[in-house]
Order: structure tokens, then sequence, then C-alpha cells
């Protein structure tokens, strides 16, 4: 069977600026997308002779006026992204992510910031929701770190929530951030730090021209990247329909593993898995499922330390919000929440007490609190 990668031999792929331009010119060419740019490149040899005949082809199907983008806005974008600190991989080279190469379609570009050698460390994708409970980013801080230790890359879409812990969790092991717009485009903005921290020990990818907005179509093609530089998808909290989902998906379409946390049948963030599972998904309780199910080894991993308390502010007026953002159908501890807020012991208990009484939260033997079940 023929493999993309098959045609993209060493003299194809640029040596130059001038030729790197002329990739960067073809793929941003207007109804130019992945399939559309291999096809172009393995009919006529090379991306220069593609560009050539692209007018021609566009009149062809009935096209008129078409043109290529330019070399000026070629460069333009260039010198945007070199400002950035951003630097071009290229499909079939050395350092162009070695899972998603496999696709029968991988994006022929890509600009990144930080190390490409992080994508090459047999990254596992977790993501899931934005608005995940406290036990929900634990799973994902406690998933990334033992497997991380283990010694994988952990993928994610620098979303809120299951994204952004499982990120910071595998700062220091290796992390790859995919984007939805342009590779200087940070969303959402309060992850801004995190995604400096990325570049600094991890890698961060995009495939989009810079300073694009991320708007809702490219999440979809961030989440099939997110999947295809992976070799299997773990998803923790995701509703029926949501971003997470489609990332598994795209997963199955791309033949990588799919994976899932259990959750409540009352929490709606965990719809999304319990149907995961129930069509044939790996359970996952911890990092060892997860590489049995990747039938890879495990091995010994240091204990994660304690993270040192804040002293939380004087008055927090945004507890109550913050807590009820925390606590689903699932009942947690007051401990975990008070982790997880970094507030002290009393105001949380202060503020429970308020909720409790208000009936915005069930409490349950052993120190549990719930959302309530109706």
């Amino acid at each position: 069977m023929f493999r993309v990668t098959e045609m993209f031999h060493p003299g194809i792929i640029p040596e130059t600026e001038d030729a790197a331009l002329d990739w960067l010119r073809l793929i941003r060419s207007r109804r130019v997308g992945p399939s559309t740019f291999i096809r172009l490149l393995r009919e006529h040899g090379d991306v220069a002779a593609a560009l050539a005949a692209l007018p021609g082809i566009a009149a062809k199907a009935g096209v008129s006026g078409y043109r290529c983008v330019s070399r000026a806005e070629a460069e333009a974008e260039w010198q945007e992204a070199r400002a950035a600190g951003a630097r071009p991989l290229f499909l079939g080279a050395p350092d162009y992510p070695p899972l998603l190469a496999l696709l029968p379609d991988p994006p022929p570009f890509l600009w990144a910031i930080g190390s490409p050698a992080v994508a090459a460390r047999s990254p596992i994708a977790i993501v899931g929701a934005r608005n995940a409970s406290g036990l929900g980013r634990r799973m994902a801080r406690g998933l990334a770190a033992d497997l991380g230790g283990a010694g994988h890359a952990i993928a994610s879409g620098l979303a809120r929530g299951i994204d952004a812990a499982a990120h910071e969790a595998a700062l220091e092991t290796g992390t790859v951030a995919v984007l939805a717009g342009g590779i200087d485009v940070i969303y959402p903005p309060e992850n801004a730090g995190l995604a400096a921290a990325i570049a600094e020990r991890g890698l961060i990818l995009s495939e989009m021209p810079m300073a694009t907005p991320p708007k809702a179509s490219l999440f979809l093609r961030r989440n099939r990247l997110v999947s295809g530089l992976s070799l299997g998808v773990v998803v923790i909290e995701a509703a029926e329909r949501s971003g997470a989902i489609n990332t598994a998906r795209a997963a199955l379409d791309q033949g990588r593993e799919v994976m899932a946390v259990p959750g409540s049948p009352l929490d709606p963030r965990a719809g999304g898995c319990n149907a995961l599972l129930r069509e044939g998904a790996t359970l996952v309780r911890s990092a060892a499922d997860v590489l049995e199910a990747l039938d890879v080894p495990a091995r010994p991993q240091p204990p994660i330390p304690p993270a040192e308390p804040e002293e939380p502010p004087a008055e927090d007026a945004d507890l109550p919000l913050r807590l009820l953002a925390l606590l689903g159908a699932a009942p947690l501890s007051e401990d975990s929440l008070i982790r997880e807020t970094g507030a002290g012991a009393a105001a949380v208990a202060a503020v429970l007490l308020d909720l409790e009484m208000a009936g915005r939260i069930e409490r349950h033997p052993g120190g549990l609190v719930s959302r309530p079940a109706s």
C-alpha cells in the first residue's frame, strides 16, 4: 500500500528558505488542503511545479481568476512566525511528529515552538471537559504525571479544565499542546502562562497561519492533530457532544486506541465517557490500564510531591462559584475542595454551609459533598 511519506524523500523536503516559502505558498493557497497538497506533489514532482500548474488546474475546474498565495504573503507569514519564535516542520523531515506522519493526509507544514523531539516520545493524549470537576482534574494530573514518568509525552489542546491539568502535570516529563488558531494566538487567554512554560519545556504546534483566530471549525482540525500525533486518547469527563468526544472519534478513524475514565451516570460531564465505554473503549482507572491497553511496559515512577498550599486572600468573593464549579453529581471530599481552591479549611467550611442551607449542595457520609441529584 502507498504511504504518503514514501514520496517525501530527502530531495523533496525544503533545504533553503526559498524552497520553504514555496511549500508555505502552496499549502496556504485557496482550496489546497493536506490531501490536495499531497496529490499535487505526487502528480507534479515538486512544489514549484505544483504552484505553476495550480492556476491551470483551477481554470479547468471552472474557477476563474485563481491565483496562488504570493511570495510576499508567504514572506510576511514567515517573518511573523520567526519573530514569535516559531520554526517550520515539514512532512517527511526528521523532526516532524512521527505518528502524525503515518496518517493518510497529514498536514504538510506545521509551525512549532519548543522542542520537536517531545513529539517523538510516543505521546498519549489526555482530553476532557473544560468545566471539569476537581476530581476530574486530579485524575488528569495523576495520569499525566504517571504516564510521563513511564516515558511518554502528554498531548492535549491547551483548553481549560482537563487539558490544562494534564499539560501542567507533564511539564517536567514532556507535553505537546496543539492550538486551533495561529501559533501566536493563545486561547483561552488565561492559559498564556502555561503556554509559555510549554514553549520552554515542551512543544506547541499549529497548522494555521499566524494570527488566525480559533474558530469552531478549526477546533475540529486541532482535535484531529491531537489524536493523530498520539498512540491513543484518554477521555476524562466529556459530555456526549463535546470536543473531547470529537477527538476520540478522530482517534478511532485514525486507528488509535480510545480509552475513557468512567463517571457517575448522574453527571452530564461523564455522559460521553460512559458512552465510549459502552461502545468498547478501554476503561481507565490508572496509568497501568493505559499502558496495558497500548501494550507498552510500565516502569517505576517516583511519587508526586503534594503541592504547597497557598495562603488564601482575606476575602474570596468568588469562592462559592469556584466550589460549585468543582462539584458534580459524584461526591467529593472537603479536603479535595480545600486543595483545589487553595482556600483555608475554615473558609471552605463556611461557604459549604451557606451553599447547603441554600440547597445548592448535598452532604454525604464520610465528609463528602456533591451537587444535588436533580
